[in-house]
């Protein structure tokens, strides 16, 4: 410590080895939400700086494609391929899994069916009980009605050119993913799969389960930023909530699993993923720091 205040004041360099506050014990694996990717033409990526500030604290950060739109079961399946890639080539154990969105229930999944492969699941903005948004579009776009074909199409459509442009090829399909992510899709879910989840409306879940630490996160505020383009999006799915806190996507109980760390941040569902480019409130906590204060956390807990 004495030689690391010396270097300071001189104004030295320090090694980047001396920052080890997000250096878990386990490797990191990000997964996105939907219509998520990894990064878009090796340019933009979905994490918005937030890997490259999780490595800076010492923590080995990767950060998974599965398909952009599509079941829960089969996204879950494809990060299983992935991690077991991971131990194939590197020599890992287990993980600890971080999903936004859809990712969360992908992670769960996971959990759940191979928990020999997982450390931790944290979820950030995820809809364990669904999305109202998701319930809204069931009700406009009825089963067997010309729309919801239309609508489906296009947003296979949409999930293939993000494929495309991530560099992968995952299968899409978009009526997948809303029954996955709607209330009665959810529920059959959590049947299925209730590590975690909450026995009490609103309430905390179990913070491990068959040796997986389970955590949650979320944002309430829908309109962050008046440059932030995603705001538009975001308002409009707020809509479908009423009353209900939300983040413009997800309710602020529905993102509850295991042990909430904090369920309001000032946040819509995007500046839970840094995006757009870094846009949010003037007020609103940074999410690459929010990330790296809960890998710091994780290493902690010995994760």
């Amino acid at each position: 410590m004495r030689a690391l205040a010396v270097l300071l004041l001189l104004g030295l360099a320090v090694p980047a080895s001396a920052d080890d506050y997000t250096k878990t014990k386990n490797p990191v694996v990000l997964v996105h939400g939907l219509f998520g990717f990894d990064e878009l033409g090796g340019i933009y990526d979905y994490w918005y700086d937030i890997p490259s500030q999780l490595r800076a604290g010492g923590a080995k950060v990767y950060v998974a494609n599965v398909s952009s739109a599509n079941s829960s079961e089969l996204r879950g399946e494809q990060l299983i391929d992935y991690l077991e890639t991971l131990q194939a080539t590197y020599g890992y154990g287990r993980f600890n899994l971080v999903g936004h969105s859809h990712g969360g229930p992908t992670a769960r999944y996971v959990a759940s069916v191979r928990p020999d492969l997982v450390a931790s699941v944290t979820s950030m903005g995820s809809p364990h009980t669904g999305s109202r948004v998701a319930d809204g579009l069931g009700t406009a776009f009825p089963p067997g009605s010309p729309g919801r074909a239309l609508v489906a199409g296009l947003a296979d459509a949409l999930g293939s050119f993000l494929e495309f442009l991530s560099g992968d090829d995952d299968p899409q399909d978009a009526l997948a993913a809303l029954t996955s992510l709607n209330g009665a899709g959810a529920a059959a879910f959590n049947a299925r799969y209730p590590e975690g989840m909450p026995a009490s409306a609103c309430g905390q879940g179990a913070s491990s389960v068959r040796g997986v630490r389970y955590y949650s996160m979320g944002g309430t505020t829908p309109l962050t930023n008046v440059f932030d383009p995603s705001d538009l999006l975001m308002g409009a799915g707020a809509l479908f909530f009423g009353f209900e806190a939300n983040d413009g996507l997800v309710g602020r109980c529905s993102s509850h699993l295991g042990s909430v760390i904090r369920d309001d941040y000032a946040w819509n569902h995007l500046d839970e993923v840094n995006q757009v480019a870094g846009l949010r409130g003037l007020f609103a906590s940074s999410p690459p720091s929010v990330y790296r204060a809960h890998l710091n956390r994780l290493k902690n807990a010995g994760l």
